[in-house]
């Protein structure tokens, strides 16, 4: 009886000795990345380090002539591999995994895509679930580039499976762990903002939350250059921010009243012409 998580034939078994055994050096390769200072390292970025993890992957790749272009059943061919690191991760509460489990993982779950065998609806299913869930533990480690390339495999296995939303969320992390690859730190500071606000276009109705803000904001500018009852106030600055308003709808303000209508009108029109444009395009997948 074969042992739990063990693999299920001979040709597995070697395919699994090839993986760990690049998995080994290349691990070598990130714990020395890992061990610059911070600031070393985020100037050298993961960029030579994926070069060099496509280099393995091709090696195994060159490597994997399976007996017969279908896998019987709708396992993965690696599961084994994915059930030691996902165990762990989906544990209560969650348990360390090590470098070298995650990228044997990883080198496993790409010899998968990118090999002959043919995989079903099913299988592509399982392997978009395995990539994603690798995405988080991997950022946990210090290699957000490397969970980017996981995200995106899962995106677009779930597109193949028709599941936009699946595929939405993987966008999202995808872009997360790509601002937090950034070498450059007011790009990761200034990539918050999109993320905010919109979450990076995936979460558009996170923009209406945007948009009361922005309202309660001019409200009060308003107010402070304004001699007139605040529910008239009110009614400008909401009618203001989609139609702009006349100069004789103004006359009642002071000196930079106005000039506080024209900034929330122009900002008001960019606002919402996004928030629009997000909303087509998460409706219609454009």
């Amino acid at each position: 009886m074969l042992e739990k998580n063990a693999p299920s034939s001979p040709f597995v078994a070697d395919m699994s000795m090839r993986i760990e055994r690049h998995a080994d050096t290349y691990a070598e390769n990130i714990t020395e990345f890992l061990e610059q200072p911070h600031g070393l390292r985020r100037r050298v970025t993961e960029q030579p380090l994926l070069d060099l993890f496509t280099r393995h992957t091709e090696a195994v790749v060159a490597t994997y002539d399976p007996p017969g272009i279908r896998r019987a059943g709708d396992s993965l061919v690696f599961g084994h591999i994915y059930a030691n690191v996902l165990q762990h991760v989906t544990a209560a509460p969650p348990q360390a995994v090590s470098v070298k489990q995650l990228i044997a993982a990883l080198i496993a779950a790409e010899v998968e895509f990118r090999g002959p065998l043919r995989l079903s609806r099913t299988q592509n299913r399982l392997l978009a679930e395995t990539y994603e869930r690798l995405g988080r533990p991997l950022v946990q480690a210090g290699l957000p580039a490397h969970a980017a390339l996981a995200y995106r495999r899962a995106g677009s296995l779930y597109r193949i499976d028709e599941d936009t939303d699946a595929e939405d969320r993987c966008g999202l992390e995808m872009a997360r762990a790509r601002r937090l690859a950034q070498p450059v730190a007011w790009r990761r500071i200034g990539g918050l903002v999109p993320d905010l606000i919109c979450g990076y276009g995936y979460r558009p109705f996170r923009m209406l939350w945007f948009v009361v803000c922005q309202l309660l904001v001019f409200l009060v500018a308003v107010m402070l250059r304004s001699d007139q009852p605040p529910a008239i106030t009110l009614f400008q600055v909401l009618m203001n921010y989609l139609n702009p308003l006349g100069v004789g709808d103004t006359a009642s303000l002071r000196v930079g009243g106005r000039a506080i209508f024209v900034v929330e009108s122009y900002l008001g029109a960019v606002t919402m012409s996004v928030f629009f444009a997000l909303l087509v395009r998460r409706w219609f997948r454009l």
